[in-house]
């Protein structure tokens, strides 16, 4: 880990100093946990009060403000926390082990420069792989998958015959790409597996993480776009087509031949049923259900998933339900009292 004076972590990620430019910076923390010699960031308002007693010896701040720690003003504090961690810490390091001995590789497999294969990774006839990519060990490449250029695959990760992994692609451990989507034709009561003759594509810039799982098409490929981030046991349905620069938190499920636009989020446990089509830059909140499609822009909630203010002001009602109930009831009985004492 390297060592910069607030000064120079300005210069890095285009910030000024609000305080003293030449204390020494040598980690970074929570605001809460910080301790001298700590960088930390506040980029959500509520967590403000922490600036009157972090011991933090700086704070990346998008805006100026009277405390007693220098500050490092940044437009997107987030990012330039970001950007700082990577240039003090620099990305995970992998082992230099060339191509191991305990691989079993297929003769007509191409394999590009630099790779780091390690003990027991299998990659099957046809496969192609770039340059620059690391296998952990028990990685799976099915026949005529290619693989492009500085890709991770961590252990355990299996990728099924005829599939596409563009450069820069992260797949995190146990995950599978490829495997046959949930398609079976019920006759007379029993279930006949339907054939998958598509395939995935996962573009470049991609980050699969742990025991997720992308389904091969039925007919058409699954799509990944580029730059795209699905989570920890995410599954993606057959035929779907996730846009670029979408985020996917842990447990979402998106049924088959969905379309996804470009920039949506997707909190975690949300699911989707099938053949629906999502706009861009929608945005849907935790354990919501998805049953119609929804236009660009919106921010949904619930479940039937329905626009996230209109949500909030059914939930208010739901939490006073009890006492409508016996407001109801009041009413009621004072109204059969009143039927009750009319002449006949």
């Amino acid at each position: 880990m390297q060592q910069k004076t607030l000064g120079q972590l300005a210069e890095h990620v285009g910030g000024k100093v609000c305080g003293d430019p030449k204390i020494v910076i040598k980690s970074v923390s929570t605001i809460e946990q910080a301790k001298e010699g700590d960088i930390t960031f506040l980029a959500n308002q509520k967590y403000e009060n922490y600036l009157q007693t972090t011991n933090a010896s700086a704070v990346i701040t998008g805006k100026e403000t009277k405390n007693k720690v220098s500050l490092l003003i940044a437009d997107d504090p987030y990012f330039a926390f970001r950007e700082i961690v990577v240039l003090l810490y620099g990305q995970r390091k992998h082992k230099e082990s060339g191509i191991s001995s305990k691989a079993s590789i297929a003769k007509s497999a191409k394999i590009g420069k630099d790779c780091n294969i390690y003990d027991f990774v299998t990659i099957s006839d046809n496969a192609t792989v770039g340059d620059r990519c690391v296998f952990y060990p028990g990685v799976f490449i099915g026949p005529d998958v290619e693989i492009g250029d500085d890709c991770i695959v961590y252990p355990n990760a299996v990728i099924y015959d005829n599939c596409k992994i563009g450069s820069k692609v992260i797949i995190q451990a146990n995950a599978t790409i490829g495997n046959d989507g949930f398609g079976f034709s019920t006759h007379k009561g029993e279930h006949h597996k339907i054939p998958h003759i598509g395939a995935v594509v996962i573009e470049d810039e991609v980050e699969l993480g742990s025991g997720c799982v992308i389904e091969r098409g039925t007919l058409d490929d699954t799509v990944i776009g580029k730059g795209s981030k699905v989570w920890d046991l995410v599954a993606i349905g057959h035929g779907t087509k996730i846009g670029p620069y979408c985020l996917l938190v842990p447990q979402v499920g998106v049924s088959g031949s969905t379309t996804v636009g470009h920039h949506c989020v997707f909190g975690g446990q949300v699911g989707i049923v099938g053949h629906l089509n999502i706009g861009n830059c929608v945005k849907i909140g935790a354990q919501s259900g998805v049953n119609n499609d929804i236009p660009d822009g919106k921010i949904m909630l619930g479940s039937p998933a329905i626009e996230a203010g209109k949500t909030k002001r059914v939930w208010n009602v739901i939490k006073r339900l009890p006492e409508m109930r016996k407001s109801i009831q009041n009413l009621e009985k004072l109204i059969n009292n009143t039927d009750k004492k009319k002449p006949s």
